[in-house]
């Protein structure tokens, strides 16, 4: 890291949330950051940690990327300016960035999912992955070589 330069995951820009299940559940080919457009009372809501995108996904419609099932809870003090909870929201990104992740989606079994929900520089982000289903036996396989990972680690780490 270069002097100066902040880390991804800073403690000044906290992660709000994460979807743990989906680098189990699928195979990620590619990730990109966008913005989200959100109203006020939803990013109060995010920066006082409340948000979930478990079963969130990502749709391409009309050259413009939407971010579904994110559940951002109410705020309780926005009263009547409020919004709803799982509506569709707008990711930004540039046109070169939609043309290339549309490419890449429309193959067949790629899916648009989630990873994580943050702060960058006072904006909400969201980390955007192209990813491709597993099968069963595919999540087995990955289990295992996780599996032999942490043990190679602590075999490293008793001999020091």
């Amino acid at each position: 890291m270069a002097k100066g330069e902040k880390s991804k995951d800073s403690p000044r820009e906290p992660i709000v949330c994460r979807n743990r299940r989906a680098r189990h559940q699928y195979e990620i080919i590619d990730t990109i950051e966008a913005g989200i457009m959100l109203v006020g009372s939803e990013v109060k809501s995010l920066r006082s940690g409340h948000a979930s995108i478990e079963e969130a996904y990502a749709r391409i419609e009309n050259g413009e990327v939407w971010l579904i099932d994110c559940d951002i809870p109410e705020l309780a003090q926005a009263s009547r300016f409020n919004h709803k909870p799982k509506r569709p929201r707008k990711l930004l990104l540039h046109r070169r960035e939609v043309e290339k992740f549309a490419s890449e989606a429309k193959q067949r079994g790629c899916t648009l999912v989630p990873l994580k929900l943050y702060f960058r520089r006072g904006f909400a982000r969201v980390e955007i992955a192209i990813a491709r289903g597993r099968k069963l036996h595919d999540k087995r396989e990955a289990m295992k070589k996780a599996d032999a990972q942490k043990e190679m680690k602590r075999a490293t780490a008793r001999r020091r």
